[in-house]
């Protein structure tokens, strides 16, 4: 008795679970409102570093011998 007791919750728990699996697969999937975000241009990123460094020793009159040094 005891064992067709659990059997009976066993199977009335892998239906709900099935049910439940056919459900969530009729449902549309839901779609995002807002599109992915941009990438960083890394290639981008590092030149414009580059020309601020440059400018940077420009200002500093390192190519125009200074006499800083």
């Amino acid at each position: 008795m005891e064992n067709e007791k659990k059997m009976a919750a066993i199977m009335a728990a892998v239906g709900l679970y099935i049910q439940a699996e056919e459900e969530a697969a009729l449902q549309p999937a839901p779609s995002s409102a807002e599109p992915p975000a941009a990438q960083a241009n890394i290639w981008g990123i590092v030149g414009r570093q580059s020309m601020m460094h440059y400018r940077n020793l420009m200002q500093l009159k390192t190519f125009h011998g200074s006499q800083l040094r």
